[in-house]
């Protein structure tokens, strides 16, 4: 699944599970026994949304991205930092891929349908990464 599908799916469930308050706003300030009831139930809403958030993220993060993270306790970053490892991932991929379109050739060990057919999923998958090859 391309990055920008996950953090999109990952927007999504947060959202429908109503923990998503976590990823568009700041941490508020900590609550003292000076807060209102309001303040107090917003942070309240906020933790719960951050720590679950967290672990819905965490819980989907595929394992090669997961080791080279940062540890963060909050949920916006966590998803800053995944968009910004996958891009570097991406950008990774595309160039293996595009070395390997332009040098493989036909060995005889395969039909020619079957080498036309793997050059055509190298280059579906250089478009899913935003790369179009005629």
């Amino acid at each position: 699944m391309e990055n920008s599908d996950w953090c999109e799916q990952i927007k999504f469930h947060l959202w429908i599970l109503d923990l998503d308050v976590a990823l568009y706003s700041e941490k508020p300030t900590a609550i003292t026994e000076a807060s209102s009831d309001e303040e107090k139930s917003y942070y309240k809403h906020w933790d719960h949304s951050n720590r679950l958030g967290l672990t819905f993220m965490r819980m989907n993060i595929v394992g090669n991205i997961k080791t080279t993270l940062t540890k963060t306790e909050n949920a916006k970053e966590l998803l800053k930092l995944v968009d910004e490892s996958s891009q570097t991932a991406d950008k990774s991929l595309t160039g293996t891929l595009m070395g390997t379109l332009t040098t493989m050739k036909r060995d005889g060990s395969r039909t020619m349908h079957k080498h036309v057919i793997e050059m055509t999923n190298i280059a579906a998958r250089l478009k899913s990464l935003g790369m179009e090859v005629e």
